[in-house]
C-alpha cells in the first residue's frame, strides 16, 4: 500500500518472489496496492518507516508514483541519517545497527496515467489507461451509431490532455476537449456545427 504499508509494517512488507508476480502482467493499476499516507508527510510517519526498514534490513527503495510520492522519497532520503540518529538517542536501534543501515538508496519510477513528466517518453500506467479507453469506446460506438446518439465520454488527465488526445485520434472522435487548449469563445456553435456534418 505504498508509504501506507512503509509506516504501518507488519504484514504489509514481505519478500516477493516468482510466484509473486505470476500472472499479473495484463493487469492494468498496481497489485501491490496503493494508498494516500497523510502519516508519511510527517516526520514522526518517517521516522516509523524509517524504524521497519531498519526493522527488516532494507536499505534499497524502489519508488513507483507521481509527484506526491516522488517528492516524499526525495525527503525521506535527505532526512535518513537524522531518522536514524534519532531512532538511536530514542533506545529503538542501536549505534551499529545505524552504522549498518547508514545508507538509504532510492530509485524513482514515475507512475501516472497522466503521461505528464518531462524526460519521460510514456510514464507507467499511461499504456494500459489507454487500453481500456480504447475497449471503452469500442464498446459504445455501436450503441451511439444504432440510436443515433452523441456520446460524451470524459477521461482522467487532471491538468495533462495527452489521455484525451491519443484516444481522441485513435476512435476518430468528432470534438476534443483538453486543458492545453481551452476552447474559444463561441466554440458551442461550432462544434454544434460541426456534430451536425
Amino acid at each position: 500500500q505504498g508509504y501506507e504499508g512503509l509506516v504501518e509494517g507488519g504484514d504489509n512488507i514481505k519478500q516477493a518472489n516468482w510466484l509473486s508476480v505470476s500472472n499479473i502482467i495484463q493487469l492494468g493499476g498496481t497489485v501491490i496496492g496503493s494508498a494516500r499516507c497523510k502519516a508519511f508527510t510527517t516526520r514522526a510517519g518517517r521516522l516509523r518507516a524509517a524504524r521497519n526498514l531498519v526493522e527488516h534490513g532494507i536499505t534499497n527503495l524502489c519508488v513507483i508514483g507521481g509527484d506526491g510520492s516522488l517528492t516524499g522519497a526525495d525527503i525521506f532520503r535527505s532526512e535518513w541519517g537524522g531518522l536514524l540518529e534519532e531512532l538511536v538517542q530514542d533506545g529503538q536501534i542501536s549505534e551499529e545497527v545505524a552504522q549498518e543501515n547508514c545508507r538509504l538508496n532510492i530509485v524513482g519510477l514515475v507512475g501516472s496515467i497522466d503521461n505528464d513528466f518531462c524526460g519521460t517518453d510514456m510514464t507507467i500506467g499511461t499504456d494500459s489507461a489507454l487500453h481500456r479507453i480504447m475497449e471503452v469506446i469500442d464498446a459504445i460506438t455501436t450503441t451511439a451509431q444504432s440510436h443515433q446518439r452523441t456520446f460524451v465520454l470524459e477521461v482522467m488527465g487532471r491538468h495533462c490532455g495527452y489521455l484525451a488526445l491519443v484516444s481522441g485520434l485513435a476512435s476518430g472522435a468528432d470534438w476534443l476537449f483538453i486543458p492545453e487548449s481551452p476552447p474559444e469563445d463561441g466554440w458551442e456553435d461550432l462544434m454544434c456545427e460541426r456534430l451536425g456534418e
